[in-house]
């Protein structure tokens, strides 16, 4: 990877303005089973050079399949002549790029040599057994799947003023479901991990089977339940919900391409937004412990990819940046210009989101609600550039006196993100990564992770009656 480096570097020298060339070779493998069945086994490379140009205030874009010094230098006229163009006709003008720590050196990531070594027949009989488990485990389960995927990465990043690095990652996740049947009702029950990292990693928390088997009960456990009574309440969110609202909720708002057109976030730097027992982060690292799904030590702009604190004891204290941004801020870039493949632009992306820990045990925060919901695994959801968000619940606990209830079904949660945050009151000191398998959309893919302790809030709790 550094003898790539070395060739974008040859390739971008003698050119004017800011040149950014970014070689990035993605091959997937993704296979799923169901109902006993290998469905589909598929792979998929993709493998060029993006190519930026900032001059006279407008970008210029083109990619190569090639890297041919001739063929890189091709695509770097082209994004000149772009480049030139825009600054004529363009609306939007760059003055110019923030400074920043610029990454230089290889910075390899643990695990592709373990899940490379893996054969294909590893990985089906893998996807197989686990959905047999899953099938196998009640009567009452009426169908099953398994779904394997793996990202290889290989990314070198060469810019004119100064940036050289280079790294190699791996990206491995499952999804298990289950279906349950009783009396014509229907029932579904899920789990999915994923990490940046090997085999061991990937299954830090639990063999496959314990995940198979949680998917199933899940699924057993909510036949012939009812649904809550809607209406505000107080709730414990689990690890999976509080990285689900971190990222969905509060982090878009705090990306600067959605703060500059005014996201609820815009204006409110130095300002307290949530509980004071709430500090909010994103990082292209993984903090508390290896493996987070977003990791990245390197942005698509050179830059060294860092922990940001975006909300510090209640108070926001950064929004997300890639070099453009910043220098509009007049700010340091944060680290989060990320592109999907390599004929994509570098967007502002999210990496690592979380809520850091606090000092209370589950336990202790259970046994001091009087009366509301433990609320765990999302389903599916919505938010806004307001922050108002809708989430649906998978598993939910009542909470009686201080003690776990019954479980009820069909939960959704939604409210305005920095109202439910300034609602917070118990921040445990567990801590989870947990959206690991999980992808974030704004015009383009990226593989995130999202996580933090249990929290004690108030939120708006819907149910079927």
């Amino acid at each position: 990877m550094q003898q790539i480096a070395q060739i974008l570097e040859q390739a971008a020298r003698g050119y004017d303005g800011y040149v950014e060339l970014r070689y990035h070779d993605k091959r997937t493998r993704s296979l799923s089973v169901e109902q006993g069945k290998l469905e589909r086994s598929q792979q998929r490379r993709r493998m060029g050079v993006g190519v930026r140009v900032l001059r006279g205030g407008g970008w210029g874009l083109a990619s190569t399949g090639s890297l041919d010094l001739e063929a890189l230098r091709h695509a770097i006229e082209q994004a000149h002549r772009a480049a030139r163009a825009a600054s004529v006709v363009g609306a939007r003008r760059v003055p110019a790029l923030a400074p920043a720590e610029l990454a230089r050196g290889n910075f390899d990531q643990p695990g592709v040599r373990e899940i490379r070594e893996r054969s294909l027949e590893e990985k089906i009989a893998l996807a197989v057994g686990l959905e047999s488990k899953i099938r196998t485990a009640s009567a009452r389960v009426a169908s099953a799947s398994c779904w394997y995927n793996e990202i290889f990465e290989d990314k070198a990043i060469v810019t004119s003023d100064g940036a050289s690095a280079s790294f190699r990652l791996v990206r491995p996740e499952i999804r298990m479901a289950a279906v349950a049947e009783k009396n014509g009702e229907l029932a579904t029950g899920s789990q999915a991990i994923g990490v940046t990292g090997g085999w061991q990693c990937l299954f830090r928390n639990g063999e496959g089977d314990v995940f198979a088997g949680r998917a199933a009960q899940t699924a057993t456990d909510l036949l012939g339940k009812k649904g809550p009574e809607g209406g505000r309440a107080t709730v414990i969110l689990a690890p999976s919900i509080v990285g689900l609202l971190v990222h969905e909720a509060i982090g878009h708002t705090v990306e600067a391409d959605f703060v500059l057109p005014g996201s609820v976030a815009a204006g409110k730097l130095g300002r307290l937004v949530a509980s004071e027992l709430v500090t909010l982060c994103d990082s292209g690292g993984s903090e508390f412990y290896a493996g987070a799904a977003g990791t990245i030590p390197v942005d698509d702009e050179g830059v060294v990819a860092g922990r940001t604190e975006i909300i510090k004891n209640g108070v926001l204290r950064s929004y997300l940046h890639n070099r453009e941004s910043a220098a509009a801020f007049g700010v340091e870039p944060t680290g989060n210009a990320r592109a999907w493949e390599y004929c994509d632009q570098p967007l502002i992306r999210m990496r690592n989101t979380y809520m850091e820990p606090g000092e209370s045990s589950l336990e202790e925060m259970i046994e001091g609600t009087e009366s509301g919901f433990l609320l765990d695994g999302p389903r599916n959801g919505q938010a806004d550039s307001t922050g108002e968000f809708m989430f649906g619940v998978q598993e939910a606990r009542r909470i009686d006196k201080g003690k776990l209830g019954d479980l009820v079904k069909g939960v959704s949660i939604s409210g305005i993100a920095f109202d439910v945050l300034a609602s917070v009151d118990a921040v445990s000191d567990a801590f989870r990564w947990d959206l690991g398998s999980g992808y974030c959309g704004k015009g383009q893919s990226a593989k995130v992770d999202a996580g933090g302790p249990y929290i004690r809030c108030r939120a708006v709790l819907g149910g079927t009656q």
